[in-house]
């Protein structure tokens, strides 16, 4: 069955809607190892052999299987220059529909290997992608071969849980821009966006910070959690609040329990987010994120606050939100994708901030691992987090 862009489509024509996981191997650098693996990675995921195609008929974009794609392999020498290598592996942007949508960059050791997986988002998000990290790191120490797993991606609202609905006004400001927009009889062409993804890319300048907690940091923030109830995303929330003076985070909720169709260790998009507003903050990070934890439950135990942005994108019109990112930062004019593109997706402040955490992986194959953002263009700042065998890293992106 043909999977269809429906939720992913905002990942399409936006900039920098790509991001890594850069992970230590615990074993000796071998080429012909590392390609045997990656065919065996291949053979169990069909999205990395896709790229992104048009039905001739409908016009709708799906996943295209395609044997000549492969993922391109960049060896390097110094992990410790990363960044530098990600930023010039992805300066020209990404073209979905002709490239594999997975880089790999290799830094050879004799006695372990690091390894870095850039994806873009239509490839999965942070998760699978990890996923995928984990069964490459698991394949090539111990010999265990991926499992299959087709993806089944997200094909209309009602494989939501019930309630997901849209709010009234929600309903009535989504029709309006759909409405305006098939009045302006408009579409942005992919070669425009690339022009616009490329002058975007050399004039918005992405910058990274790490962290990394030792075993001991991470066990005692984990102890002051557990003694007030929190979980560590409410810590991490609240200490962006506190550090950034901000009242407000977007961060990424996993709802693959909730989608029935989902089959374990798939690449896909299975992931929506939610926003964290705290008003009037005390001035210690405990305190915050006692109030960050009462926010997240109340969000992630309503449906409709939940799946909201992705409800928005299974009743918008698929090519408004292709113009939201080049009408309001490009040079396409469009009322109705600039009402979105500013309202909704906050391109035109820009102002915002994020926090993704992907938990913790226990991994004897790992050594450790990090987790690259993609720089929304609608934030300032975004936090990517991820534990391996309980050692945290944090890796934040932001523009310069």
């Amino acid at each position: 069955m043909r999977q269809y862009i429906l939720t992913e489509r905002a990942h399409l024509m936006c900039p920098n809607m790509h991001f890594g996981i850069k992970a230590k191997i615990a074993g000796r650098y071998e080429k012909g190892k590392v390609q045997n693996v990656l065919r065996e990675l291949e053979l169990a995921h069909p999205f990395l052999k896709s790229g992104v195609a048009r039905e001739v008929k409908s016009g709708k974009l799906y996943y295209c299987w395609c044997e000549e794609l492969q993922a391109p392999i960049f060896e390097k020498d110094n992990s410790s220059q990363w960044s530098n290598d990600y930023s010039d592996i992805t300066r020209c942007g990404w073209d979905a529909f002709h490239e594999c949508l997975l880089k790999i960059v290799l830094y050879p050791g004799d006695e372990e290997f690091e390894v870095m997986f850039i994806a873009h988002h239509l490839l999965g998000d942070g998760r699978s992608i990890l996923g995928l990290v984990c069964e490459f790191a698991d394949c090539y120490i111990s010999g265990k071969k991926p499992t299959h797993a087709e993806e089944n991606l997200i094909m209309s609202i009602d494989e939501l849980p019930k309630g997901s609905q849209l709010s009234a006004i929600s309903k009535q400001m989504i029709g309006y821009a759909n409405r305006k927009w098939k009045n302006e009889k408009r579409t942005v062409n992919y070669e425009d966006y690339r022009r616009f993804e490329g002058e975007f890319i050399a004039n918005n300048s992405v910058s990274y910070i790490e962290e990394a907690w030792d075993t001991a940091k991470t066990e005692e923030v984990l102890k002051k959690c557990h003694e007030q109830s929190l979980s560590l995303n409410d810590y991490l929330v609240a200490e962006m609040m506190c550090k950034e003076k901000t009242s407000r985070v977007v961060i990424a909720v996993d709802i693959r329990k909730h989608l029935s169709r989902y089959q374990s260790g798939a690449l896909g998009n299975y992931a929506s987010a939610i926003a964290i507003e705290v008003s009037n903050q005390p001035e210690d990070i405990e305190s915050v994120a006692k109030s960050v934890s009462e926010k997240v439950k109340k969000n992630i135990g309503d449906p409709k606050k939940l799946m909201m942005i992705l409800a928005c994108y299974l009743h918008m019109k698929p090519e408004l939100i292709d113009a939201a990112a080049i009408t309001v930062m490009g040079g396409f004019e469009s009322e109705a994708g600039k009402f979105v593109g500013s309202l909704i997706l906050g391109y035109k402040k820009r102002n915002g901030h994020s926090v993704t955490n992907l938990g913790n992986v226990d991994n004897p194959n790992l050594v450790e691992a990090m987790f690259i953002p993609p720089a929304s263009p609608a934030n300032v700042k975004t936090m990517g987090v991820l534990s391996v065998n309980h050692r945290l890293r944090k890796c934040t992106a932001y523009y310069q």
